[in-house]
């Protein structure tokens, strides 16, 4: 499993949070935690019995759209934003 280092966060944070240190933006927990949903899908294809990996995987998820939601309800034109930079829903 990859994990994300440093700089990857800190351009994750600055393409979507508008700099670095503005890890608290709804925008970059949602693209956080989708660059850690594809890494740890990708660790699950290879390795199909690692249920407790798997538990964590639906935590992850169920956050993200707990986020999402927020950020509908909130910023329209966000969320819509969001969703066609990050590529989550066709």
């Amino acid at each position: 499993m990859s994990y994300l280092t440093t700089e990857k966060k800190s351009n994750i944070f600055t393409e979507f949070g508008g700099s670095a240190t503005n890890t608290g933006s709804v925008e970059a927990q949602i693209a956080m935690l989708t660059e850690r949903i594809t890494s740890i899908s990708k660790h699950l294809q290879s390795n199909k019995k690692d249920f407790d990996t798997h538990s964590g995987l639906m935590h992850m998820v169920g956050q993200r759209k707990r986020l999402l939601t927020y950020l509908q309800k909130h910023n329209l034109q966000g969320y819509r934003a969001l969703i066609e930079k990050l590529g989550l829903r066709k």
